[in-house]
């Protein structure tokens, strides 16, 4: 009964499921491929002076996934919290809306776990192409179909889905129906102690990590600063809500000056609910942490033992880290298309009391604005933190060699992506029918 309860909604709630989908698809795509392109590399002799980097790229790609998909998955159950409620409130137990959210994760995460291992090879033979391009691999990377990759990826699509779903059944099931049903503007609880907790720990793990980077070789201090950016990420996104409802703020304030109307509708927006606010800006941070580590880590390494990369091989890093950064800007455009549709009541009620289509448009750019600016200030605050220490192991001094032109290029292509999602997401109750109309 629950299975087929559970399918029904698959198939009746495809548009809100497709973003964990999607989410699940490519993370089972990213981490089966990158783990068949190092299966193949550690076959050549010659290839064996790459693997190390091979490996740090599917790490990332692993986290990025895990990172991701549990995030997806969480939004996507929080968002439904009121179907949860309408449920008990006709009789079903905590227990059984707990079973029924694991059991309709598992239908997504099986599916997409399947088709993103049907992707994985192609994608594998793409990288191995574009690394013989970019001069990584001259004599090519040869890529063979093994069982490892695919069970690691499944493991990913699968074992993660489970998890993030049943933590997020835990809170959507914890507030009784009828107060849940409350209309409410305002998160009562900013953090809960689980969380803060969590987010202290993961915070204390980066920093200590980041302690112990500059007293270790180079050739294990990349690989130790990627682990404290990933740690420094986790408790970010924990303890994220607190900073961002400070962020949003100041830069609520800013956009208050600039936009009158529209910006203090932003900044407000922000404030209120910075829970939700984060969930958009994580994979922003995400995005500029782990690419600005993993690329610029390889600039200082090079600086630092005197290397010139021109030419194809200058794209090396970019290109490693290149597809775990598409993904989350793929999660920036779901994440930002999933929390602006929540607002869809809320803009049809603004535009009820005579707030104009552009003020609607200048409000929702300036939020994602907001939204995207904390997220790359915080994810390029845990970047040069890691890149400090790293820089301290590689030269004695707390320096790191950057680019420009390729961080600007990251936090323009989140802010565009944010942009999308927000406008497109918003784009019926900005022109559909007002509030009282949809309620007669």
């Amino acid at each position: 009964m629950t299975l087929v309860l559970a399918w029904n909604n698959v198939r009746t709630n495809r548009t809100g499921l497709a973003a964990s989908f999607v989410a699940v698809l490519l993370a089972v795509t990213l981490v089966g491929g990158n783990g068949l392109v190092v299966a193949g590399a550690s076959t050549r002799d010659e290839l064996h002076d790459i693997i190390g980097l091979l490996v740090l790229s599917a790490l990332v790609s692993g986290f990025v996934s895990v990172f991701v998909v549990a995030g997806m998955l969480s939004m996507h159950v929080l968002r439904q919290r009121r179907t949860w409620a309408l449920l008990r409130s006709v009789g079903m137990t905590p227990r059984q809306v707990r079973r029924l959210i694991t059991v309709e994760a598992l239908v997504v995460g099986v599916l997409a776990s399947a088709a993103g291992c049907a992707l994985a090879v192609p994608y594998a033979a793409l990288m191995a192409a574009l690394m013989r391009m970019a001069g990584l691999a001259p004599g090519g990377i040869p890529v063979e179909v093994t069982a490892v990759p695919f069970v690691l990826a499944s493991v990913v699509g699968v074992a993660v889905t489970l998890p993030a779903a049943r933590l997020a059944a835990r809170k959507a099931v914890r507030v009784g129906p009828l107060e849940v049903l409350r209309e409410s503007a305002a998160q009562r609880r900013l953090l809960p102690w689980p969380r803060a907790v969590a987010g202290v720990v993961a915070l204390a793990g980066g920093v200590v990590l980041l302690w112990l980077v500059p007293e270790l070789t180079p050739k294990d201090a990349v690989p130790t600063g990627l682990g404290a950016t990933m740690a420094l990420c986790v408790g970010a996104s924990a303890l994220g809500p607190v900073a961002m409802r400070l962020l949003g703020l100041l830069l609520g304030a800013v956009a208050a000056v600039l936009d009158p109307g529209a910006g203090m509708l932003a900044g407000s927006s922000v404030v209120t609910q910075p829970r939700r606010a984060m969930s958009a800006a994580s994979p922003v941070m995400l995005t500029v942490a782990l690419a600005c580590t993993f690329m610029f880590a390889v600039a200082t390494s090079d600086a630092a033992e005197g290397v010139t990369r021109s030419g194809p091989a200058a794209w090396a890093a970019p290109l490693l880290v290149g597809s775990a950064v598409v993904y989350t800007v793929i999660s920036v455009l779901n994440a930002t298309a999933m929390t602006m549709d929540e607002r869809s009541e809320e803009i049809r009620l603004l535009r009820t009391v005579g707030t104009g289509p552009g003020q609607l448009v200048r409000m929702v750019c300036w939020e994602t604005l907001i939204v995207t600016t904390a997220g790359a200030l915080l994810g390029t605050g845990i970047a040069a933190a890691s890149l400090a220490a790293l820089g301290k192991a590689l030269t004695g001094e707390a320096w790191f060699a950057y680019s420009l032109p390729q961080y600007a290029g990251l936090v323009v292509v989140c802010a565009v992506s944010g942009l999308a999602g927000g406008l497109v997401s918003t784009r019926g109750a900005r022109r559909g029918a007002l509030l009282a109309d949809s309620q007669g």
